[in-house]
């Protein structure tokens, strides 16, 4: 969530940010009448508390010199009730603000290029190079049916569309990258984690899918819309962040770095007609995550930390990617800043996300309380979180990239030992 108190100290610069990263005039609008209303509602409660002070040093004094006092022991009673209400006030105001606050996007750093949209994307560096085929490459789904790997029409009769069976060398070629991501990630420093994959509303809250994505996600089970409800996991950040949920660290376990595999489940809503072919876009797919906590200052480092992570765990891959800063208007809701990772699909011709980092600065600890303590205060953490990587897009990418002439997929030498 941003920071309210800036929101209120310096509201002109918070809707500038705001503006660029695309939120609305009418939901700006809609905060700053929040804001203003429980900034009046706190100065009430303030005068009437002054007030009462006042006039309670006044009643001590009458009463040490004896003088009548009664009239104004009555005031003071009455004020009680009046200051109650005026502090219920401020409490319904803070929950009015606080509403709309948890619909609001992370304030993009002041760096970043301004759009809309992946077009204004900037370009940071290209790493490996294309392959080069002396006949027409074919996409991954072909390639899949062709080899027996992927069975599309067995997926749709068991769960319906974007669901895909993985057979025989496809199935042990994705357990071999969960484990090979994982190894990988574990000798950067990353301390490996397995979480469940059924969270609770209150987790997704945290890192910031709810309430806005509500409808993206898959609910498992619920209580009449209670903080209980158990949705199952879009991706390992949510967990892996919330382990630390209403939580003080101590600095001296900072920083926190850890690496998942979850399966994740998302609807995709709104990207009817989008990738509809193949495994680029599913509703269940797996996911290696890596995410971090550390002290604001050190933050900026490990970002950079991680996206060197993702990135050479492709080019360990053999796999020609670039390195993508996002725009102001095309970052994930809870990002200050992102790079993604694209890898080249040679059947387009093109580059395809298939990771992405962000630094969400302070935005996620505020929503899931997570601080650590330095100097005896507590103080809010920075969250990272990114892929590494989508395995189901890594496969895709590995088939591409590896094609054959004769129809066979040649893999890398860093898999072969987990797949003899």
């Amino acid at each position: 969530m941003i920071d309210l108190k800036l929101l209120e100290s310096e509201f002109e610069a918070t809707a500038e940010a705001l503006q660029r990263r695309g939120v609305l005039p009418e939901t700006i609008a809609a905060l700053k009448e929040a804001s203003s209303a429980l900034k009046a509602a706190k100065q009430e409660a303030e005068a009437q508390q002054a007030e009462q002070n006042r006039l309670s040093r006044h009643f001590g004094e009458l009463k040490k010199s004896g003088q009548p006092a009664d009239e104004l022991q009555q005031t003071l009673s009455a004020m009680k009730q009046t200051i109650a209400q005026a502090q219920e006030q401020v409490r319904t105001r803070q929950m009015a603000l606080e509403a709309i606050a948890l619909t609001i996007p992370n304030l993009p750093d002041a760096d970043l290029p301004v759009g809309e949209s992946e077009e204004q994307n900037l370009l940071l560096k290209t790493v490996g190079t294309p392959p080069l085929f002396d006949f027409d490459p074919l996409p991954h789904y072909e390639l899949g049916s062709r080899l027996g790997w992927l069975d599309f029409e067995r997926g749709a009769k068991i769960s319906g569309s974007r669901f895909t069976v993985m057979c025989g060398q496809a199935a042990r070629l994705e357990r071999a990258l969960i484990s090979y991501m994982l190894d990988f990630n574990r000798e950067r420093g990353f301390e490996e984690v397995w979480v469940p994959a059924l969270i609770n509303r209150r987790a997704l809250m945290g890192t910031g899918q709810l309430p806005k994505f509500e409808e993206d996600l898959y609910l498992a089970e619920s209580k009449e819309v209670d903080e209980n409800d158990l949705f199952l996991a879009p991706t390992a950040e949510v967990p892996l962040i919330n382990l630390y949920q209403d939580e003080i660290i101590p600095e001296s376990k900072l920083p926190i770095k850890l690496t998942a595999h979850t399966p994740c489940f998302r609807k995709e809503a709104g990207s009817a007609g989008r990738d509809t072919r193949g495994m680029i876009r599913q509703h269940q797919f797996d996911k290696v995550e890596i995410i971090a906590l550390t002290q604001p200052e050190a933050s900026d480092r490990l970002f950079e930390e991680m996206v060197q992570c993702a990135s050479d765990l492709l080019s360990s891959l053999e796999l020609p990617h670039r390195l993508m800063q996002l725009c102001t208007g095309d970052m994930g809701f809870a990002a200050a800043r992102t790079v993604d990772l694209e890898v080249w699909l040679p059947s387009e011709g093109r580059y395809r996300e298939i990771s992405s980092v962000s630094n969400t600065r302070d935005f996620q600890p505020r929503r899931a309380r997570i601080r650590y303590k330095a100097d005896k205060k507590n103080r809010l953490l920075h969250a990272l979180n990114g892929s590494s990587l989508a395995v189901g897009r890594t496969l895709i990418a590995l088939m591409e990239n590896g094609q054959q002439k004769d129809g066979q997929i040649r893999l890398p030498k860093v898999l072969d030992r987990y797949l003899s």
